[in-house]
């Protein structure tokens, strides 16, 4: 009785091709002698093995189906289920364990570049108000000799007699499960189906050159360290004259005199007298939006923080900007002379130990101001 490859694989008469090749997958993976080394399993899969080389060729399928032997009238599988062509859907076998079959045909010559990055330096104003910057960059360009194809100029790449241009080439070795067909690319044109007898002596055949060119980059308000811009287009044009990958500028922002960048808000320290902090003062400060005063109220303890809200770093994304944080440092003198001296324990003897800082008791302003006169040398 002739076998039944529809019952084999488990499959309906008028399955499709789709649902062959799944059945035939799933069957693959449980009965494979690596998997299941069973004699009988192996038998099996000898089975599985013909019913699919009969079902997922539509003329052995249709010979089949008509009541014929497809096997027997190709020379195929016989009594030992396998064919004398042997595995003739071998990566169908490695599609069933891999999940992907071997891709089949020439490679193309033309593949796309490889992206590029630059890093690039900038000042902290630059950074929070942004600015346009040259580059120059190294990277592959098209071949103008060749314009890409690689070959010499008025020669041509031709189709490799080695593999007729199909870029891979089959052999047959023998196993225990019987003969096996396999592909690899082949060695002559390394799997591109032709040949470049006579490559571009510009480009050695690869299609593109070197080259160092200028690029201006716009970058925008409120970059900070490791912030990549993109320029599409602008890396490594591919091999073969294929399209450019991208260039990537990473920009580095340089240390600032006066002011430490945390996130969008800047940070900077101002020094003063103690007695300008008891009186206040007004201490002039070098923004990045140009002089500006900075209000140092009586009282001020060193350590405390005044805001200066919108003069730090645009926000890149959204509108606004961050703030200045200016923190005050008071220093206390370490010598004093005679005058000096005198006029502290004086106040120290007006105010008492029990009084609150910048609270000024009558006859306690005048004889700071003279302080403030004395500690400034005047």
């Amino acid at each position: 009785m002739a076998t039944d490859y529809y019952a084999v694989l488990g499959v309906r008469r008028d399955a499709s091709q789709e649902e062959i090749k799944k059945a035939f997958r799933r069957l693959a993976r449980e009965l494979h002698p690596d998997v299941n080394p069973d004699p009988k399993t192996q038998e099996r899969f000898k089975e599985i093995n013909a019913a699919y080389e009969v079902l997922s060729d539509p003329q052995k399928k249709q010979v089949y189906d008509l009541g014929g032997d497809p096997l027997s009238q190709s020379g195929g599988a016989g009594a030992g289920g396998f064919g004398a062509g042997g595995f003739g859907n071998f990566s169908d076998i490695m599609d069933a364990f891999f999940g992907t079959a071997s891709q089949r045909g020439p490679r193309s010559r033309t593949r796309r570049g490889q992206d590029a990055m630059i890093r690039i330096e900038v000042e902290l104003d630059e950074a929070a108000f942004g600015t346009t910057k040259d580059i120059q960059v190294d990277t592959a360009i098209v071949c103008n000799t060749c314009n890409g194809e690689g070959a010499a100029p008025g020669t041509s790449a031709q189709t490799c007699d080695m593999c007729r241009g199909r870029g891979e080439v089959s052999q047959v070795t023998r196993s225990f499960l019987g003969q096996v067909m396999t592909s690899r690319p082949c060695p002559q044109c390394q799997g591109f189906g032709t040949v470049v007898p006579t490559p571009c002596p510009e480009c050695a055949g690869d299609g593109r050159v070197r080259s160092r060119r200028t690029l201006t980059v716009k970058i925008p308000a409120g970059v900070d360290n490791g912030t990549r811009i993109q320029l599409a287009g602008e890396g490594e044009v591919g091999p073969g004259g294929g399209p450019a990958g991208d260039l990537y500028v990473e920009i580095h922002e340089l240390p600032h005199s006066t002011f430490q960048r945390r996130g969008d808000d800047l940070h900077c320290t101002v020094t003063i007298p103690m007695t300008a902090a008891s009186l206040g003062t007004k201490v002039p400060l070098e923004t990045l939006d140009g002089l500006e005063e900075v209000d140092i109220r009586p009282g001020t303890q060193s350590g405390q923080s005044i805001p200066l809200h919108g003069r730090g770093v645009t926000h890149l994304r959204g509108g606004g900007r961050g703030d200045l944080i200016v923190h005050v440092e008071v220093t206390t003198p370490t010598k004093l002379d005679p005058e000096q001296e005198r006029l502290l324990r004086e106040l120290a003897k007006l105010r008492g130990e029990e009084r609150p800082t910048g609270q000024f008791q009558p006859g306690q302003q005048g004889l700071f101001s003279r302080l403030k006169d004395a500690f400034n040398g005047r």
